[in-house]
Parts: C-alpha cells; sequence; structure tokens
C-alpha cells in the first residue's frame, strides 16, 4: 500500500518511519511528504531519503481552507495514496480530507488521550501536575485529537521534571510507537471501530 506523510516542521517523526523502512520495518511504499511550509525540515529529510517532497503554495493564497485541501486530496490521489499519516501536522484537516480518507488517516499525539488535546499537551501534562502522559495514535476524524484510539503508550513523569527534560522521553516514545502502528496498518492488522 502506498501512503503518504503531512508534516509541518522538523520531521523527528518522518526520520523514525524513514529509518524504519530502510531497515524493512514498514511494509509499504512512502510515495511523498507533503508540507504546508516551504522551510519544514521534514521536507530535507525526506529528500535525503530519496522520497519525493511536495510543498503547497503559502495556505494564504488559497481562497479557503477547503480549497487548499482539495488541492492536497488531488495530489494525494494522483500518487493513489492509502494512508495518510500525519507526523506534525499543524493544520486541521477539513472534511475535504476526511470524508476522502475516511479511517485511513493516523495521527500520533504527546498526550494520553482523551486527555490533553491540542497543541500544548505536554506543558498541560505538566501544569496539570500527572504522573504519567504518555503518546497516542489514533484515526484522525473531524473533531481534533478525537478519533478512535489505535494505541497508547505510557511516559512517567519524574519528579522535577520540565518541558525540556519530558519532551526527549515523549519523543523517544513517539519514535518507536508510530513506525509499529504504520506499518499494522499497512499490512491490514488495523481497523477502525466504532468508538
Amino acid at each position: 500500500m502506498n501512503f503518504a506523510v503531512l508534516a509541518s516542521g522538523n520531521g523527528s517523526n518522518l526520520q523514525a518511519i524513514l529509518d524504519a523502512r530502510k531497515q524493512g520495518r514498514i511494509n509499504g511504499e512512502l510515495r511523498l511528504v507533503f508540507s504546508d511550509k516551504a522551510d519544514a525540515l521534514a521536507l530535507e529529510r525526506a529528500r535525503a531519503a530519496g522520497v519525493k517532497a511536495v510543498v503547497s503554495r503559502r495556505p494564504a493564497d488559497y481562497p479557503s481552507r477547503e480549497a487548499f485541501d482539495t488541492e492536497l486530496v488531488d495530489i494525494l490521489n494522483k500518487e493513489k495514496i492509502g494512508l495518510v499519516v500525519l507526523a506534525g501536522y499543524m493544520r486541521i484537516l477539513s472534511p475535504v480530507v476526511i470524508k476522502a480518507f475516511p479511517d485511513r488517516i493516523i495521527n500520533i499525539h504527546p498526550a494520553l488521550l482523551p486527555a490533553f488535546k491540542g497543541a500544548h499537551a505536554v506543558k498541560d501534562a505538566l501544569a496539570a501536575g500527572v504522573k504519567v502522559t504518555g503518546v497516542t495514535v489514533h484515526f484522525v476524524d473531524e473533531e481534533v485529537d478525537h478519533g478512535a484510539v489505535i494505541e497508547q503508550v505510557e511516559v512517567k513523569v519524574k519528579r522535577g521534571d520540565t518541558l525540556e527534560t519530558l519532551l526527549p522521553r515523549i519523543h523517544e516514545a513517539e519514535h518507536k510507537l508510530y513506525p509499529k502502528v504504520v506499518d499494522l496498518f499497512l499490512r491490514g492488522k488495523i481497523r477502525a471501530q466504532q468508538r
């Protein structure tokens, strides 16, 4: 099955996927990496791995979010994408994309959903004083950080942890979990179920 990764920034989860693919731990063809930001390091990582890197025009140049997402769907369909993997993609997908790839979009989130949704999950978990946080891979639906959970991994919060000390452990858990889940999906071992 062909898959695509959407990323907006550094691309460390993309790199974990690229490494797993190179080591034969992902049974699928990464056809392209798409970014909404021309300066995303993820694009450089894709090019270095010999994967097609596609950057959109500036989102502000489109008449609407739906127009941007319609072009994205066209790009994905041309590559016959069966799975869309969000890896630090910071745009909320409109129903245009969700409906084009039902139960075929997955995301990784740095918390144990449904707790601590949104862009500041690690900071929010620390502020709440939790003893355990973690990482969730989930299907993407039309609500933010809401779709059915596929798999979660716990990460203990140590006494005195800060964002700077906790984030590396969160990233380490992400980099182990995400390639594994991507491979399971591509091999037909994961399907969406009702919540």
